[in-house]
């Protein structure tokens, strides 16, 4: 089938600013049916390109399905007289979420089923799941279009039956000790959490009470209940701004009490325990600092240091427990779990032995304990639950995900090495590969990127992608500027003004694993989603002769007039990560490098490109637009395929299996266009 060219299409001319036209506007119209007959024939179009793989994607999907335990549990948590998990059942999409009394030993009691909740609808999301303090109500809430807007629910759980209440717009949910009422937050049309509100159980959503109206556009509203049971915490953040008030949380009708007003570049969290409010904040510190506050009075003035800040540690979070807190830290790239006491001074790490891996909180629920659970992983390693005790500084393996198949991490060799980018600075890349694999340029390499909102790129543990390692090819991740690998100043560095470091540090990396050897153009692969699509785009306008294949991923191409256009969601909030271009200069330097902008008459690499129609973060028609510009302007006849899904949102076909469908259908491509060859992999 012939791709229908954007410019034989009905337009909407939009003028922007430099008086240029926009003439792929009218893909924005999802009303419009020519809009949706030009996907469905780009859809077409790319089922007809890869026709010749459906044999190779149905062994891919087996080989997925193949070391997954598809019956399977997690790790039991136990809250007061309960154990709480969830379970995977053969054959089924979605989990199942359960408890037991204290000990494991009494009759299971299913708090729901998500296949259930799933049947009938093409697609379904669990927001949240949220059991009342005294164990006898659920709140969850449940999306089944892909646009994030979800509806909440309430399940008595010891008459099994739902309450009455169908709160519309719910984002975040925090109980109340009285078990009777909780606060939650609502969307507005820009899929802003801006209120907060108080919700009686058995009460309309319309007699609510408001809480807190934040009219910042730039704010959002989050609600939590602290581990100790003790506060109601009201969290109003920008991406460079916080303020947190509270209320006692049994008295959520109280007014809520201020810590700290807002005040630009000021960041701050809070924690509850004793007597103290403990606060993680930026003032005067790059990579944070932990100070503690008398709960009668927590404003900055009272605040006592506690752990100083640091310029070689970014300090990412702290969890209060009732004789010690944990502090979750990143230094030389790498993540850490400190045990301190109250005080903050003292204390140890928790020591890891692999040169490159992940580790993270798990669920510690309880308050008053000297156990901690915490999540490892790492390229080799596949992801475990273990649990420390403070005290002895023992750990105990709880459980390791299993990976069935035979897999045995001594085949496999996972590397740390840094490449020199432009302006100098050393950028880390994460490696793995089968042993034996020879640096000899004749490798296929698959090379993921992301540096942006300065999340980090941890390498974590994939059982799916053995399906590309086993076939011989190397996985990389380049931990570029714009994430927090190498701490705050690792972010700041790779955002506004200084954005493009982010995209010239991913062709360092590259250039640098060619250079070694590890792969050569031709067979270099990249690939990233999202803020990491807009990754893929710019240095593919940049260096397109460096890359063999891309693979982007609901990207988000269209910069420059999405951030122009205020109305869209998260766009306003946006403007602390990519700057505001109703000013000048930053709508200049976006302009400089915006995919969708800058795409040139010049020789792209084959490209798969993904869209999801319901999709509240990156607009379908962004990934739709820099499609067909590049149809109408590259100079080469290489393959660009566009793929949208009809049914779903930002993170694509919901369910395990139809998830797995997804990435078999990634898989075959980057496979079949990097000349792998495609057959059983090596054991």
């Amino acid at each position: 089938m012939k791709i229908p060219r954007a410019d034989k299409r009905p337009k909407v001319i939009e003028k922007h600013k430099d008086s240029r036209t926009d003439p792929y506007f009218w893909l924005r119209d999802r009303d419009d049916p020519a809009v949706i007959s030009y996907l469905k024939s780009e859809n077409a179009f790319t089922a007809k390109r890869m026709r010749g793989t459906k044999a190779l994607q149905a062994k891919l999907v087996r080989e997925i399905r193949s070391r997954i335990k598809e019956t399977d549990l997690d790790v039991p948590v136990t809250i007061d007289d309960f154990s709480y998990y969830s379970r995977t059942v053969r054959g089924k999409q979605y989990a199942i979420h359960c408890r037991r009394p204290e000990g494991g030993s009494g009759q299971e009691q299913i708090l729901l089923d998500e296949n259930l909740l799933a049947k009938g609808h093409s697609f379904f999301s669990l927001g949240m799941l949220r059991v009342s303090p005294d164990h006898r109500l659920l709140a969850y809430s449940v999306d089944t279009t892909g646009n994030e807007r979800y509806t909440l629910f309430v399940k008595d759980l010891e008459a099994g039956r739902l309450k009455r209440e169908r709160l519309q717009q719910v984002d975040a949910v925090a109980w109340s000790t009285d078990n009777r009422s909780f606060l939650y937050t609502v969307l507005d049309e820009a899929h802003r959490p801006y209120k907060i509100l108080l919700h009686r159980i058995g009460q309309k959503q319309a007699d609510d009470v408001l809480i807190h109206h934040e009219k910042d556009d730039a704010v959002y509203c989050s609600v939590s209940l602290s581990r100790s049971r003790a506060f109601l915490f009201l969290d109003l953040h920008a991406k460079t701004t916080s303020e947190v008030r509270f209320l006692p949380a049994d008295r959520p009708q109280a007014r809520p009490r201020l810590i700290e007003r807002r005040k630009a570049g000021l960041e701050y969290g809070v924690d509850h325990a004793g007597d103290w409010f403990f606060i993680t904040h930026n003032r005067r510190a790059t990579n944070f600092k932990v100070v503690r506050a008398p709960i009668k009075s927590p404003g900055r003035k009272h605040w006592k240091p506690l752990i100083a800040h640091r310029k070689e540690v970014l300090i990412e979070g702290v969890e209060l427990f009732a004789q010690h807190m944990v502090v979750h830290e990143r230094e030389k790239g790498l993540p850490h779990i400190s045990i301190r006491p109250h005080s903050g001074k003292g204390g140890h790490r928790i020591r890891f032995r692999e040169q490159a891996y992940d580790v993270g909180p798990g669920r510690n629920p309880v308050f008053d304990t000297t156990k901690l659970r915490f999540s490892y992983t790492s390229l080799v390693t596949p992801s475990s639950v273990y649990e420390y005790d403070t005290k002895s500084r023992r750990r105990t393996l709880l459980k390791t995900t299993p990976v069935l198949g035979g897999y045995q991490p001594a085949k496999y060799k996972t590397e740390r090495i840094w490449a020199r980018a432009e302006d100098g600075v050393e950028v880390p890349i994460s490696l793995v590969y089968r042993r034996g694999t020879k640096r000899n340029g004749a490798n296929a390499l698959l090379l993921s990127g992301y540096g942006s909102y300065g999340l980090s790129r941890d390498p974590t543990f994939s059982s799916i992608r053995l399906s590309l390692i086993d076939r011989g090819v190397i996985f990389a991740i380049a931990h570029i500027r714009g994430g927090s690998e190498l701490g705050r100043p690792w972010y700041e560095n790779g955002k506004f003004l200084h954005k493009k470091n982010t995209f010239t540090d991913f062709i360092a990396c590259a250039e640098h694993l060619v250079r070694r050897k590890y792969t050569a153009p031709a067979k270099l692969a990249i690939t990233g989603g999202s803020a990491g699509g807009l990754l893929m785009g710019a240095v593919l306008n940049l260096r397109p002769d460096l890359f063999g294949v891309a693979l982007a991923a609901v990207p988000f191409v269209d910069v420059l007039n999405t951030m122009l256009d205020a109305s869209l969601p998260l766009t306003v909030t946006e403007y602390d990560e990519w700057g505001n271009p109703n000013d000048p200069r930053y709508y200049r330097y976006i302009k400089s490098y915006s995919p969708y902008e800058n795409v040139r008459a010049q020789e792209y690499p084959p490209m798969l490109v993904t869209a999801g129609l319901n999709d509240p973060r990156v607009g379908y028609w962004e990934p739709a637009k820099w499609v067909a510009k590049l149809r109408d302007t590259k100079t080469d006849d290489n393959e660009l395929l566009l793929k949208t899904e009809m049914g779903s949102g930002h993170f694509g076909a919901s369910g395990r299996y139809n998830m797995f469908k997804e990435i078999a259908f990634e898989y075959a491509y980057l496979l079949t266009r990097l000349g792998v060859e495609p057959g059983a992999p090596r054991h």
